[in-house]
């Protein structure tokens, strides 16, 4: 059954000095009228005033029923995949999987196919990193663009890389972690940072930390091998895949021989930690679809909670059409005492 309970519009404050001025107003009038201070007003014109009074400090002090309802909030998780294209991926020294050599790009894409599955009801959105970071694919449940969009990605043309910049995607991060927080605030939002964490820019690498407040969960996952492997020359338009004859290097102009370039853990388990999350190796026996990174996709599985919450309805309606009735019946009794006065 459903309680009662007062609840002022204004406050407490405001509706209980209106209610006690209109209580005191009542019992002034019944003083008043019991010692013949009213002049010529009858018992029944007391009555009625007196009423109208008591009424406005009902209303002022307002009268609710009180009653519970219950509430589904649905939980919902959101990945974002941020997938590096520096030239430096297009070296063949990963494995994902199976034993067989492939490029670090390659097995980025292999990736972010295991992500999709992983989380099969999350939304995504997508971003390329090489010079610059790029929002290629905003927030969209629609996983089987995110598998298209991982197998158009090909590496930078040589000529326009300008050295490998782990935080260039960071800008582009803030802006869509925070678009996707401020959209969806009960959301679950997690990170994937998928490169081979190789930093060749000179100038020192800004800190991943700023995004942590717009993240439930991150992960820096490695591609490529420490030991690393040569650079083609990628030219423009060309996916950069190597294994052809005739195979030009990038060379290493403090040597004059191809350049080696090596995954670095470091750089990655760094920003990691800089996230509050976790770094993954990929390699022959290691993969998205295993370890970690599974177990984390059962965490943030879509959820559903129930809320019990309490809603007080006002009940003033009736209170009011009672002094509406009593105010006409006021001003007919005044209308006809001023005929007779005429």
């Amino acid at each position: 059954m459903n309680a009662m309970t007062l609840s002022p519009i204004f406050g407490w404050p405001v509706g209980g000095a209106l209610a006690a001025v209109m209580a005191v107003a009542a019992v002034v009038g019944v003083v008043r009228h019991a010692r013949g201070a009213a002049g010529d007003e009858t018992a029944t014109a007391c009555v009625r005033r007196t009423l109208v009074c008591l009424l406005a400090a009902v209303m002022a002090l307002c009268p609710s029923v009180v009653s519970s309802t219950t509430s589904r909030a649905v939980n919902a998780t959101d990945v974002v995949v941020a997938v590096d294209v520096t030239g430096s991926m297009a070296v063949a020294d990963a494995t994902y999987g199976a034993d067989q050599g492939i490029t670090r790009l390659e097995a980025a894409r292999k990736a972010v196919d295991d992500l999709t599955e992983l989380y099969g009801d999350a939304s995504f959105a997508a971003l390329r990193f090489g010079a610059s970071g790029t929002l290629d694919v905003p927030l969209t449940p629609d996983a089987p663009a995110i598998r298209s969009w991982a197998s158009t990605l090909a590496p930078e043309a040589t000529s326009v890389s300008a050295g490998s910049s782990l935080d260039a995607p960071l800008d582009q991060l803030v802006t869509t972690l925070k678009d996707i927080r401020d959209q969806h605030p009960d959301d679950a939002v997690v990170l994937y940072v998928i490169t081979d964490g190789e930093q060749t820019s000179a100038k020192a690498r800004r800190s991943f930390s700023t995004l942590r407040g717009y993240l439930d969960d991150a992960f820096t996952v490695g591609v490529g091998s420490v030991e690393g492997g040569n650079i083609p020359k990628i030219a423009d338009g060309v996916s950069g895949e190597t294994g052809t004859d005739g195979q030009e290097w990038v060379t290493d102009p403090d040597t004059g021989e191809p350049g080696v370039s090596k995954m670095d853990e470091t750089n990655l388990k760094e920003i990691a930690d800089e996230m509050s999350g976790t770094y993954l190796k990929t390699s022959a026996t290691q993969t998205l679809a295993t370890g970690r990174s599974a177990k984390a996709s059962d965490r943030w599985k879509v959820t559903e909670t129930t809320k019990e919450r309490t809603r007080m309805t006002p009940v003033v309606w009736p209170f009011a059409m009672a002094m509406l009735a009593l105010l006409a019946w006021e001003a007919g009794a005044w209308i006809a005492l001023s005929r007779r006065l005429i």
